[in-house]
C-alpha cells in the first residue's frame, strides 16, 4: 500500500492535547496475541493519553488509532505490535479505540483509520495513514528511533520476562552503559562503552550500529545546517562539506537523500577522499540498519560507484 501522509498538521505545533487529562494508562490491550511482553502495549484513552505523552519523555511511543468495527484494523495493530516487540523494549505501542475516544481523534485530526503517529518527548511525529507492510512499518520505526537518539530519548520499557519464553528482554551490561550515558547526554561516555563491547566482541553488530549512531551524534550536535547547505551549494567539490549534509539528511530522515550525495560523490572522487567519502557511508548504512531495504540498494549502488 502507498504510504500516505496524515491529513491535517499533526507534529507540526497544531496538534492540542491540552484538553485530554491525566490519569493512569489501563494497561495492555490485544489479548491473544503470543509471545508479546507485558507492558509493551497499553491503551490510550481520552482520560489517559496525557500520561502516555509523558512517558514519551522517557521511551518513544507510537500510537495505532484504529476502530473494532473494522477488522483489518485489528490485524494492522498486530503487526505493529510484532514489529515493536523486536525492538528490545525501545517502543511502546498505544493502541486507540477511535470510536471510543472523539478527543484523541479530533486532536490527531484522523480522517480515516488505522492511523500511526510517533510521539517524542511528549511531540507528535507523523508517519503514515493506512496499514502498511510489515518491512515498511520496521523501516519507519527505524526512522522514527534514530529521531528519538537525537534528542537524547533513549530509555527502554521495562518488559520482563516474554510469555511463552524463557529470556528477558535485558540489555548486555554494556549496551545498557550506552544507552544509560546517551539518555544522560553523555555521548563520549555511550561510545567508550560500545567500543569496550565491540573489544570484548568484534562480531557484536548491536555495538557497531550504536557506535555509528553515536558517532553521527557527536559529528552533528554543532553543525549549522543553513551553513553546511551554503557551503555544500557554493563548493559541489568540498568533500566536508557533502559529509555534513548528509549526516544532516540523514538525522532529518532523507534516508536516501544522503545514501544518493555519497554514492554521487564516491563516483567523482578519487584516492583518500574517495575512501573517506566511502567510509561515512558505510558508518551510515550502519546507523540505518543491515535489513532496511534503502541500505541494501545503497550497497548495491555503492558496488556500481566503486566497479
Amino acid at each position: 500500500m502507498t504510504q500516505e501522509p496524515i491529513a491535517g498538521s499533526a507534529g507540526r505545533g497544531a496538534v492540542d492535547l491540552s484538553g485530554l487529562s491525566a490519569s493512569s494508562p489501563s494497561g495492555s490491550v490485544g489479548g491473544g496475541r503470543s509471545a508479546i511482553p507485558e507492558g509493551l502495549v497499553v491503551e490510550g484513552t481520552d482520560a489517559t493519553f496525557t500520561t502516555v505523552v509523558n512517558g514519551t519523555l522517557r521511551v518513544p511511543a507510537v500510537v495505532v488509532i484504529w476502530s473494532p468495527r473494522l477488522p483489518q484494523t485489528a490485524d494492522y495493530v498486530d503487526v505493529v505490535t510484532r514489529v515493536a516487540a523486536s525492538l528490545d523494549g525501545r517502543l511502546q505501542v498505544v493502541t486507540v479505540d477511535a470510536d471510543a475516544n472523539p478527543g484523541i481523534t479530533r486532536a490527531f485530526q484522523v480522517q480515516s483509520v488505522p492511523v500511526t503517529i510517533g510521539l517524542v518527548q511528549g511531540q507528535p511525529v507523523p508517519l503514515f495513514a493506512g496499514a502498511l507492510p510489515e518491512s515498511e512499518v520496521r523501516a519507519t520505526f527505524d526512522q522514527l528511533l534514530a529521531v528519538a537518539v537525537q534528542h537524547g530519548v533513549a530509555g527502554r520499557l521495562d518488559l520482563g520476562p516474554v510469555p511463552g519464553g524463557d529470556d528477558e528482554l535485558a540489555l548486555p551490561p554494556l549496551h545498557q552503559k550506552a544507552f544509560d550515558a546517551i539518555e544522560a547526554g553523555d555521548l563520549e561516555g555511550a561510545a567508550a562503552a560500545y567500543e569496550q563491547a565491540l573489544a570484548e566482541n568484534p562480531a557484536d553488530a548491536e555495538a557497531e550500529a550504536g557506535l555509528a549512531q553515536v558517532a553521527l551524534l557527536r559529528r552533528t550536535a554543532t553543525l549549522d545546517l543553513d551553513a553546511a547547505r551554503a557551503a555544500a551549494a557554493a563548493d559541489p567539490t568540498d568533500i566536508d562539506a557533502a559529509l555534513d549534509i548528509a549526516d544532516l539528511d540523514l538525522l532529518g530522515g532523507h534516508v536516501e537523500d544522503a545514501f544518493s550525495r555519497l554514492v554521487d560523490l564516491v563516483r567523482t572522487t578519487s584516492g583518500d577522499d574517495r575512501d573517506r567519502v566511502r567510509a561515512r557511508l558505510l558508518e551510515l548504512f550502519a546507523v540505518v540498519g543491515n535489513h532496511d531495504e534503502r541500505v541494501r540498494r545503497g550497497r548495491t549502488a555503492l558496488m556500481s560507484a566503486l566497479f
